[in-house]
């Protein structure tokens, strides 16, 4: 399943980019993030692993940073027992002050009850994506 959010976010690309990108940050926007831990290698940099501690539940991901290709573009994947989500932003300057984020999520399901369970929730699962991207716009226009 795929999910696509397209937001107009009133901050330059570059700190547009940076703030999407930090993991230390994910806690001040992810409203259901309680924390990042690291895993391993340089966080934030390609190659590098931090798990997502939730405020509730046991769905704990563990994410691994693909690419940055800052300004214009990062992909992660977000991996758990019971699904894999590859996430890529893109950061598209509008201005010097307007940068467009193009947010798109891939998620692929675990098992034939993880799959039927994800046929049913794509309502719910975008709604979740456009929540998070609509925080991180408010966290960013905050930073700025």
């Amino acid at each position: 399943m795929k999910s696509v959010v397209e937001l107009d976010i009133n901050v330059g690309q570059a700190k547009v980019a940076e703030l999407f990108t930090d993991p230390q940050r994910n806690p001040e926007w992810m409203d259901d993030v309680e924390r990042i831990e690291p895993v391993g290698g340089d966080l934030g940099k390609p190659g590098s692993r931090y798990r997502l501690v939730p405020k509730q539940g046991n769905l704990t991901f563990v994410a691994r940073i693909i690419s940055r290709e800052l300004p214009t573009e990062a992909k992660l994947i977000l991996d758990a027992p019971s699904i894999s989500v590859s996430v890529t932003g893109k950061f598209i300057a509008l201005s010097e002050v307007s940068t467009r984020l193009v947010s798109e999520e891939i998620f692929i399901f675990k098992g034939i009850f993880w799959k039927l369970r994800g046929l049913f929730a794509r309502g719910a699962i975008r709604g979740a994506h456009r929540r998070h991207m609509e925080s991180f716009k408010r966290f960013a226009e905050r930073q700025a």
